[in-house]
């Protein structure tokens, strides 16, 4: 029997799991859930982990990884039995951001080992109809990468799938142009196809230099689209870590060529699409920050709010293709009623607000009957469940929903105190998890503007596709 999990690779809890009556019960994941252990069970922790000895061991692994309450820890993970990839890069009229990704990546060919020998990975360039072909052509050729040129500009999901027909290896490196790669970044993120399940599997992706010249790269290296952060996760929708971008990712080829590659009709978003379904398809999606590629994050103002905005026209396709994805809010119904009571702003909001928290903290409680002291267990969640409330109603009026903000706070005090106490408590608890290299003015203003182009682009693609789906928040138990 195959085990899930492999003998000798070692998980270990995610950094919200905690351990309850002295091992006896684990509470965790996403969403949150009470997981009560057997005395077997109780025998393979380790502290915080669970090393993987025999079967028991590997399917309760397994079970603490699908539930997003562990990790695997990727230095125990082994490579795979045929470590091979090809790197595949699609470029539009990039030459020197393409020499410069191919010097990372090292010496190419079209019959190299993958990175694992001397002699570097295959390279496919697959040219999305530059203006300037000879420019990429000479550097493809100074770097024995194969060209792959394409008469018609197709977007960067069809040139991705061009490349993918040429692909003799088990696995692909995909990365954009303005991507520059660590050595030991794609070697790392094999190590996650060990689990059969792992379809895809990312690197953090941070700023390319650290000496940002202006202050919107300063505020790009700390808050990027791109960067999911510094802990490790399992990608999937209505988790913190809901998708993973493309713009540097290792694959399994056949799990991009059944059926799951990418959406050629969509010239933005392709990646968050091609995460959901493979979620939706039984495969994982894993996010790794042990290692990391850098980006090339645009420094000028125009160009980096325009970009912004594009992101957020990708909100309609998404929502056609996946619908019960797509939503920019979910709320418990508990949640929904506590955010309505404290906008309404009125004498009883407060009470009301207030009663609704105890309720909860009653029936999470109750939940944990059984347990060591459950309403004590029961009172950071619920706290942490109103949290997360706030967050979500402040992005909603910030981002999602900001033009009928705006229009709101023309003629509502209410409104207008709703939108900046949003605004202000969205700068402050951001600018905390921040470097501190942009100082808090700025770094306010810049998230402002991220969320008046995204929102914008929202918007525009809805008004185009004449549908309030993105914009619709879900309401679920």
């Amino acid at each position: 029997m195959t085990l899930p999990v492999g003998v000798g690779v070692v998980v270990a809890f995610d950094r919200h799991t905690k351990v309850i009556d002295g091992g006896r019960a684990l509470v965790g994941g996403f969403p949150t859930r009470l997981l009560r252990l057997t005395p077997r069970a109780r025998g393979l922790l380790v502290g915080r982990t669970v090393p993987v000895r025999d079967k028991a061991s590997a399917l309760l692994a397994d079970r603490l990884i699908d539930r997003g309450m562990a990790h695997p820890v990727v230095d125990s993970l082994p490579l795979p039995p045929d470590p091979r990839y090809t790197v595949v890069i699609p470029v539009r009229d990039r030459a020197r951001q393409l020499e410069r990704l191919l010097r990372s990546i090292g010496t190419g060919g079209t019959g190299g080992t993958g990175g694992m020998g001397g002699t570097g990975p295959p390279v496919i360039v697959v040219d999305d109809a530059s203006r300037h072909p000879a420019a990429l052509a000479a550097v493809a050729a100074r770097y024995g990468a194969r060209l792959v040129a394409l008469d018609t500009n197709a977007g960067p999901a069809g040139a991705r799938n061009a490349g993918l027909r040429h692909v003799n290896t088990p696995y692909v490196v995909l990365a954009d142009s303005d991507i520059v790669l660590d050595p030991d970044t794609v070697p790392t993120l094999l190590r996650h196809f060990a689990d059969p399940r792992v379809a895809m599997a990312v690197p953090r992706i941070t700023g390319l230099t650290s000496d940002a010249t202006n202050w919107i790269e300063r505020y790009e290296n700390t808050r990027s689209s791109l960067d999911l952060g510094a802990h490790p996760a399992l990608v999937r929708p209505g988790t913190p870590v809901s998708w993973a971008p493309t713009a540097c990712a290792v694959a399994r080829v056949d799990a991009l060529r059944d059926g799951c590659g990418f959406d050629e009709g969509m010239r933005v978003g392709e990646d968050v699409d091609l995460c959901w379904r493979l979620v939706r398809a039984g495969q994982r999606v894993r996010h790794e920050p042990a290692v990391r590629a850098s980006h090339e994050h645009r420094t000028r103002v125009g160009d980096w709010f325009l970009r912004k905005a594009v992101y957020g026209t990708g909100a309609h396709p998404l929502a056609l293709r996946h619908p019960e994805f797509i939503a920019p809010a979910v709320f418990a119904p508990w949640s929904a009623v506590f955010a309505a009571a404290l906008l309404a702003q009125r004498r009883w909001s407060a009470p009301v607000a207030g009663t609704v928290l105890g309720i909860v903290v009653l029936r999470i409680g109750r939940k944990f009957d059984g347990t060591r002291h459950p309403y004590r267990l029961a009172v950071p969640l619920a706290g942490n469940g109103a949290l997360a409330t706030l967050a979500q109603t402040s992005a909603l009026l910030t981002r999602h929903w900001w033009p009928l903000t705006a229009a709101g706070c023309l003629v509502s005090r209410r409104m207008r105190r709703a939108a900046a106490v949003a605004a202000l408590a969205d700068i402050a608890l951001e600018y905390r998890r921040g470097d501190g290299s942009l100082d808090p003015l700025r770094y306010g203003v810049a998230r402002r503007l991220d969320d008046l182009a995204y929102g914008a682009g929202v918007w525009f693609s809805a008004l185009k596709g004449r549908s309030t789906a993105a914009l619709r928040p879900r309401v679920t138990r």
